[in-house]
């Protein structure tokens, strides 16, 4: 009888040891949230099959909560209405600086060579260019940024503009700031901009689409490459969900593998091949040129 009530109790040791790691669903939720640099459709779902993943993986419930523009996504993660944030190179910089002891912990694998590209209308009469200094035949002519605080949509771009001596007062009309890298690339294509500038991997993916017409529009400048999309994440998540928290939501990322169905949809989501780790010392660059052109105080 004994050696029965002994097999029982281990038997139910075992279940409870091989049962999936559902974690605490009933945990204040752990939120998330993105800069609105793209198509809201997009990001909805590629933010809630993240979400959805995320709460699955760590075992707490895993919110995505979209904002209106660039500056509220800062002001949600400064004021801990997002826990962790999608954020461009220059609001991850912005954020930090108003968080204390914040940490830019995973970015995509394409993020530490990003690019932006310079696109023109092809009725302008703006030709490619070979080098940075070609970018002086844009004096004159209409332009388009993107979002203000958009770091491959503007911030790079207006210090590659500087460096070849561009001043935005000598644009036809005041520069033009879209909102959203899929918005200047509609913009120059109808001639409502004669040139702007946008993230080169939403380009790519605009083109492999179908949804530019290359006749209409083309890439005229490729900029050098530079840190750029990343999540930052708030300090103060150990305080609800336990110290090694951090380490977890960096592994749920890492282990993203592109060979696994599942996976792949989110990296496809993400125009990414794999997630790896960096931190805050990566920026520093983007930090500095914010500050030049007056975009961090």
């Amino acid at each position: 009888m004994k050696q029965l009530l002994f097999v029982g109790i281990l038997f139910s040791i075992l279940l409870v040891a091989c049962a999936p790691n559902t974690g605490d669903q009933d945990a204040e939720p752990f939120v998330i949230g993105a800069i609105p640099d793209q198509d809201p459709e997009l990001l909805q779902r590629r933010f809630g099959l993240l979400a959805d993943y995320l709460s699955e993986e760590l075992g707490v419930p895993v919110e995505y909560i979209p904002v209106t523009d660039y500056a509220a996504s800062v002001t949600a993660f400064r004021v801990g209405d997002l826990d962790m944030v999608w954020f461009g190179g220059l609001t991850g910089v912005q954020a930090r600086l108003q968080v204390d002891d914040a940490q830019a912990i995973l970015q995509r694998d394409i993020d530490e060579q990003f690019h932006s590209v310079f696109i023109a209308n092809t009725d302008s009469g703006i030709a490619p260019i070979d080098d940075i200094s070609g970018l002086s035949q844009l004096e004159g002519h209409s332009f388009t940024f993107g979002s203000e605080s958009s770091t491959s949509g503007r911030l790079m771009p207006q210090y590659y503009l500087g460096e070849a001596g561009v001043e935005l007062s000598e644009f036809k009309g005041e520069a033009g700031f879209s909102g959203s890298h899929n918005t200047t690339i509609e913009l120059v294509e109808a001639g409502s901009f004669e040139a702007g500038v946008l993230n080169e991997q939403v380009w790519l993916s605009s083109v492999e689409s179908g949804d530019v017409d290359l006749d209409r529009v083309q890439v005229i400048w490729r900029t050098p490459a530079y840190y750029d999309y990343h999540w930052v994440i708030r300090p103060d998540v150990v305080e609800r969900y336990g110290e090694e928290f951090v380490d977890r939501v960096t592994q749920t990322f890492t282990q993203l593998a592109i060979n696994n169905p599942d996976h792949k949809e989110i990296l496809d989501l993400f125009s990414a091949e794999k997630f790896i780790v960096t931190e805050n010392g990566n920026y520093i660059q983007i930090e500095s040129v914010g500050r030049e052109i007056g975009l961090i105080k």
